[in-house]
């Protein structure tokens, strides 16, 4: 998988996991705010395989990290500019 299409769909995923922090804000009471947040998105496979990478890259150098699954969106983010 291409970096830009890891980036735009970690961007969607970042999308959906904020408007559900903003719907239920205890969510963001049970992760580390000195730690690195991955998501693992269900229904994306090439995504969930490139975001267990750097998982694992992450824990190798020490870093606390948090790995959240949340289900991949087929909507396309908003093009600004």
């Amino acid at each position: 998988m291409k970096k830009a299409a890891v980036v735009r769909k970690n961007l969607d995923l970042l999308d959906e996991f904020m408007k559900y922090a903003f719907d239920n804000p205890e969510i963001l009471d049970e992760l580390p705010r000195d730690a690195s947040l991955v998501i693992l998105p269900d229904g994306d496979q090439a995504l969930e395989k490139e975001n267990k990478k750097t998982f694992t890259k992450l824990k190798a150098k020490g870093a606390k990290v948090v790995a959240v699954r949340l289900k991949a969106t087929k909507r396309r983010i908003s093009k600004v500019g």
